[in-house]
């Protein structure tokens, strides 16, 4: 058991670095993940938000009773800061309306579990950081196809329908059948959840592989100016939660969870919406995927940083 704890641990620690060598791999040698077929991408994703909800119980809703005004911060700022940031860099960086309706979905998705794993290596409160993901992912088949079609009537046509079902089949469905096989075998999956980080870290590896790899040409041409939107949405988003946790004055661990909370978002959800919502612009799926391995790179560093700090100074 302690081995395998090592090995998951292992996994999380260097998730961003194994995510940046695949996607790498799959940029300069697109051959190598062509064989994943595209339609993966959801079957993936519902695999990882399968692994989340064998990890969740009823105590992690009970922050919504027992801290309301933490968890309506957190949902509140995730759900109107990302959206606004990615709006506004778009507009800054004139982005055309493919990759801005990718752009745009990334911030209008709800936060992943990446999120709760940084969290927890951070030393932050894991517990608000896995209220709050639940919260947001409950809340997405609602708000997030109503703000991306908000922002981008003017742009392009938003399949919203098409958006509410894939969240409700990809997210919703998959996390319920994780919390009540939970529920019901808690002593098996407390055997398992160990192993989690290492299916999450392969899925959301496949994921990212399969998006860059056939997204390749397309990538070398606009890649650079992505790049520099994305990295700038997910430092913004860290550094507006850190801003509004100070300005409610929450502790050092509740900011840590605040801030990687808004900061890091569920990317491999705007990926398959992207494909869903906009059959026909293949760019849109690029932002999700570019998010995907630098929110993984950044959020390590910031660990590192967060660990430094605790409550005692």
């Amino acid at each position: 058991m302690k081995t395998i704890e090592k090995i998951g641990d292992c996994f999380g620690r260097f998730m961003g670095l194994i995510v940046l060598a695949v996607a790498a791999l799959a940029l300069l040698v697109p051959q190598s993940s062509l064989w994943i077929d595209t339609s993966w991408v959801n079957y993936l994703l519902m695999v990882i938000m399968f692994g989340m909800g064998l990890t969740m119980k009823f105590k992690d809703f009970a922050m919504v009773i027992t801290h309301p005004k933490d968890i309506l911060i957190g949902c509140a700022s995730q759900f109107i800061i990302m959206p606004l940031l990615a709006f506004g860099l778009c507009w800054v960086f004139h982005l055309d309306p493919a990759l801005t309706a990718g752009v745009i979905l990334v911030g209008t998705c709800p936060g992943g579990t990446a999120s709760n794993v940084i969290t927890y290596f951070s030393k932050g409160d894991v517990a608000l950081s896995i209220g709050m993901t639940s919260v947001n992912t409950l809340l997405a088949p609602l708000l997030t196809p109503a703000i991306t079609y908000l922002l981008l009537q003017k742009t392009v046509r938003v399949d919203v329908w098409g958006m509410f079902v894939n969240i409700i089949t990809v997210i919703l469905v998959p996390i319920v059948l994780g919390f009540i096989i939970n529920k019901l075998f808690a002593k098996f999956t407390q055997k398992i959840v160990a192993l989690l980080p290492v299916v999450s870290t392969i899925g959301i590896c496949l994921t990212v592989a399969t998006v860059v790899s056939h997204n390749a040409e397309k990538i070398y041409t606009s890649g650079a100016l992505v790049l520099v939107v994305v990295i700038l949405h997910n430092l913004s988003g860290y550094a507006c939660g850190f801003g509004i946790s100070q300005l409610f004055r929450m502790s050092p661990e509740k900011t840590k969870a605040l801030s990687i909370e808004i900061g890091m978002q569920n990317s491999g959800l705007a990926t398959s919406l992207a494909t869903t919502a906009f059959p026909n612009l293949a760019m849109a799926t690029v932002p999700g995927a570019m998010f995907s391995v630098w929110h993984n790179i950044s959020g390590a560093i910031l660990a590192a940083i967060y660990r430094r700090w605790n409550s005692k100074e």
